[in-house]
């Protein structure tokens, strides 16, 4: 890793290459948040933890900037675990071991953690530099954004004096982003009933790969494959064709914030029906592929496995696959106020058989997202209803509002001014279909003037996650220009 630690900005990638160095995923961030702290301790900076466990740094000004806003400085702690099906890695223990790939970082077989490591890094770099003017600075360090945005929604008022804020955490350099969705997890248990295997069956195991995965929020609206919907859409068509098909086992999607790039069925079919089964799932993988044009690498195989013991009874079976059929899934409504982006959309993540306690059933998590937070919920109840209607309990959790735009922000203003004059060009400013904390921050300090904005990052939520290096180059560079335009106090 120290080919990384070396690139520029040095300050910047040094934090970064430390960061991957430890394990991080989403509710496991207690080792990161202890190096945090003995960074800061280190350094003589002011660092405490707050009751949900997220870190608050604060660095006075530097000499000649002390008459200027104090600046509150945001990113999360945590990364998104995915990894391929055939790497070995364990996030609770692994490193991500990150490496150059031509203009890129990108990581082996798992997801860098640029988001949100990028803007972490550049926050330590900027605390602990010695030779760059700065206002008084005040970082906020949150726990748990990607599984549920534990760490903004749990912040307490009283922590900071800061009446201006930067979040480092979209991922298009250029861009300044004033808004963003909320979001709501739809989770769904179907209960079914297990039944032995009758005897001359053969079990086979379906696998659906390849696809390109992504955020579920930033890639929902450039139609890739759902991992899930396609599994469900060959078991179907295979069961039209062979009725006395069962379904033992479903293992689909990971996260609930990631499209599902990979799904695994096992099948089992009476032994005279073998070739049979090899046909339909041929045939329909054949046809998903042409449908699918921008999903090159998609991979669906079918081999013989060991047979298990039992399936699911064929009434629950059918109304599951159902179900899965008529789930929205993708873009439910594109914006009209603001041109391009999706308003509404819900990512069917996550599909799972699962016995407890001699019980059985088929879990399903969903993720809707909204610009409007009474639209995220109409769309919540609409996902939910589908997998009630299949006999499913449904619970609708995890809940966080969206970030409404402010277009005349102060804020907003000097960093369009300050990017003019370093590029020449006028930055994009816009709204982001994915969750940011900014809409969660708004509620214990209101009055916060609030910009998001990042490197470039590509396929984040995926293993095909990659940061552009010169981009990091040039957010740097413009993040400390920012910093040091910070007005002085009224």
């Amino acid at each position: 890793m120290s080919n990384i630690a070396e690139l520029n900005p040095t300050p910047l990638w040094k934090h970064f290459a430390k960061l991957c160095e430890i394990p991080r995923p989403s509710k496991h961030e207690d080792r990161v948040v202890e190096h945090i702290v003995d960074f800061a301790k280190a350094r003589g900076l002011d660092v405490q933890l707050d009751e949900i466990g997220n870190v608050i740094i604060k660095k006075p000004a530097t000499p000649g900037m002390e008459n200027h806003q104090t600046l509150a400085l945001q990113s999360h702690v945590d990364m998104v675990p995915q990894k391929n099906a055939d790497t070995e890695h364990d996030f609770l223990t692994d490193p991500i071991k990150p490496h150059v790939d031509g203009e890129w970082i990108t990581a082996e077989g798992t997801t860098l953690g640029a988001d949100n490591g990028i803007g972490v890094a550049a926050i330590l770099a900027l605390m602990e530099s010695t030779d760059i003017p700065h206002p008084a600075l005040e970082a906020l360090l949150t726990i748990d954004e990607e599984a549920g945005m534990t760490g903004a929604k749990n912040l307490q008022p009283g922590y900071f004096e800061a009446d201006l804020l930067l979040n480092l955490d979209t991922e298009d350099e250029g861009e300044l982003y004033i808004g963003c969705a909320g979001g709501i997890d739809v989770n769904a248990a179907l209960p079914y009933k297990a039944i032995p295997v009758a005897a001359g069956s053969q079990a086979y195991k379906l696998s659906v790969r390849g696809l390109r995965g992504g955020h579920s929020g930033l890639d929902i609206d450039k139609g890739r494959g759902n991992a899930n919907k396609i599994a469900n859409r060959i078991i179907d068509a295979a069961l039209r064709e062979i009725p006395t098909l069962r379904i033992a086992t479903l293992d689909g999607g990971s996260l609930r914030n990631a499209i599902p790039r990979e799904s695994f069925s096992t099948l089992v079919v009476p032994a005279d029906n073998q070739e049979q089964l090899q046909t339909v799932v041929h045939t329909e993988s054949a046809q998903i592929a042409r449908e699918l044009d921008n999903e090159a690498a998609l991979e669906v195989s079918l081999e013989s496995t060991d047979t298990p013991l039992n399936t699911m009874d064929i009434t629950s079976q059918q109304k599951l696959i159902r179900a899965i059929r008529c789930c929205p899934n993708g873009v439910e409504r594109m914006s009209t106020a603001l041109e391009g982006i999706a308003d509404t959309s819900n990512n069917l993540a996550r599909v799972v058989t699962i016995e407890k306690d001699g019980q059985h059933r088929v879990q399903i998590q969903c993720l809707v997202r909204s610009l409007s937070d009474s639209a995220r919920d109409q769309h919540s109840l609409d996902v939910a209803a589908t997998f009630e209607l299949a006999g499913a309990e449904t619970k609708l959790d995890n809940s966080y509002p969206g970030w409404t735009p402010n277009p005349n922000s102060p804020l907003l203003a000097m960093m369009k001014g300050v990017y003019k004059e370093m590029t020449g060009e006028e930055p994009e400013v816009k709204v982001i279909h994915a969750g940011l904390e900014c809409g969660l921050l708004a509620k214990p300090y209101p009055n916060w003037d609030m910009v998001s904005f990042g490197p470039t990052i590509r396929r984040a939520h995926s293993p095909e996650e990659r940061v552009h290096i010169q981009s990091v180059a040039n957010f740097w560079d413009y993040f400390i220009k920012v910093v040091q335009a910070i007005p002085t106090k009224n």
